[in-house]
Formats: structure tokens, sequence, C-alpha cells
């Protein structure tokens, strides 16, 4: 028997299916070479990126200590902070990211950057460390967090109990490093609001290195808040008290028609005076 002849249709149909394969293994090659490309990139830039080892939640703390217990004191005084002073905002390296938060609601936080909203501000932390992290200020290597021993972070974090025994060379090495600040940033020859301002951050910050559990920090106070329950009890008072006196007007005019109606009904009963 002779043999079968192809059918020219169905070989061609195998040839363009084969092609088909070919060229789709051949993009997916290339694809793979490519994801290895970037990600080699990726990697490589990631190392590039100076390596910031600073704690974000411990200059935070630190910077809310600084706003809510100095600068209102320094602001009083029209001080300008040196940028050498190492509590200037300058020495923060995350200041401009954390100005760049919206607190939109309780559980909405947005990125002054690109806009994104976030559930939680440690999500915003974390999407900042991730794409935002050439916006850091590491120009200068500073890190607020480092001066946490001198301005009592765990006292105002609550992250440490109150009750824990005494380190005294914890309390000697803190208290050295908040004098340094006092003498860097409020040098006492600048004049008297300085020597003023000096003198106020050893009672407030200074004085509580110590194993002496009758020394607080920030004794002197801190900033002035508006209190809600004050302002809600004066906007109460505020509608309340035209009504208070609205009770009292009506309450005073139905006395006075009272009287005269008495007075009306005791002229008639008069006696006539003897003559």
């Amino acid at each position: 028997m002779g043999m079968k002849r192809r059918n020219p249709v169905h070989s061609t149909l195998l040839l363009l299916t084969a092609l088909q394969l070919f060229a789709a293994a051949l993009s997916l090659s290339q694809s793979d070479s490519n994801e290895g490309v970037d990600e080699t990139a990726s990697r490589t830039l990631r190392e590039e990126q100076p390596q910031v080892h600073c704690s974000r939640e411990r200059s935070r703390a630190a910077w809310k200590i600084i706003e809510e217990y100095l600068l209102p004191f320094v602001e009083r005084e029209t001080y300008q902070l040196s940028s050498r002073c190492r509590l200037h905002p300058n020495n923060d390296i995350f200041r401009d990211q954390e100005e760049h938060k919206i607190h939109i609601d309780i559980n909405d936080w947005q990125c002054g950057y690109c806009k994104k909203v976030f559930r939680a501000e440690k999500f915003l932390d974390q999407h900042f460390d991730n794409r935002h992290y050439n916006l850091l200020n590491v120009s200068n290597g500073k890190c607020l967090a480092d001066l946490c021993g001198a301005l009592h972070c765990d006292f105002a974090m609550n992250s440490q109990s109150r009750k824990t025994k005494c380190n005294p060379a914890a309390v000697a090495r803190n208290r050295h490093l908040c004098e340094d600040l006092a003498d860097s940033c409020f040098p006492v020859n600048e004049g008297p609001s300085v020597a003023r301002l000096h003198e106020f951050f050893l009672r407030q910050f200074c004085d509580a290195h110590s194993c002496s559990r009758g020394r607080k920090p920030f004794s002197r106070g801190g900033r002035k808040h508006t209190s809600v329950l004050y302002l809600a009890t004066s906007i109460l008072i505020l509608m309340l008290l035209p009504i208070f006196y609205l009770i009292v007007y009506l309450y005073k005019r139905e006395m006075r028609k009272g009287t005269q109606q008495l007075k009306r009904i005791s002229k008639p009963g008069r006696k006539p005076k003897p003559s």
C-alpha cells in the first residue's frame, strides 16, 4: 500500500501552533530575565540607601515632650532655638514626614505626599518607610530618640513601670546628657531670658534624674489645653443664660401685675375718713 499524503492545511496548523508555543516560551524567558534585572536593581537601590538606625516611635515621643513641656516657655521668652541645639526640629530626621501626616478621623490617616489613606498610624509609618524613604532628613545623622533618656520618654510613654528599681549609673548618664542639652541650647552668657530658660530646663527635666522618689519630671507644667468639658460647659451656659433672664423677666412682670390687681381690689373696701 502506498503512504497516505498529509493534509497541507493540517501541517500548516501544526507549524503555526509550534511557532506560537516557541514565541510564548521566548517571551516568558525574557519576562523572567527582566524581572530578575528589576529585582536586582531594586535590591541594589535599597542597599545604596543609607540605613537609618533610629526609632520613629521614640523620636515621636521625644518631640511631643519638647512640644508640650519646653516650646511654650521658649516662645514666652521669644527665643529661637539654634540649629546647633539637638532639640531643634531640623535635628529630627522624621520631622518632615511627621508633618505630612493628616489625621482625618479616629482610624483614618492620610499621607500628605501621595494622599493615600490608611486605617492606622502604624500603617502610615510603614508606608513612609517603604515609599517615601528618600524624604528622610538624614543629612546630619541626628536621631531625636537618642535624647529620650534626658527627656523622660519612658515616663511619658508609660513603657516602663514607675516602680522599677533605680539604676544610679543610668540616672547619672541621663542627668549628664540633660545638663549638656541645657548648656548647648540655652547658653547663659546670651542674656537674661536665655539664662532663665537654662534654669527652667534644669528644673523641668534634669532635677528628676535622681533616685529620690519625690522628684518627678515636668514639674513646671506644660502647654495649657482647653478642656472639652470646659468648652461644652461654656456653650451650655451661654445657651441657658438668655432663657434664665427670660424666666426672671416674666416672673417679675407677673408679680407686678398681681400687685396692681391687689391695689385695685383694696380701694373700694376703704372706710371714709371721719370729718
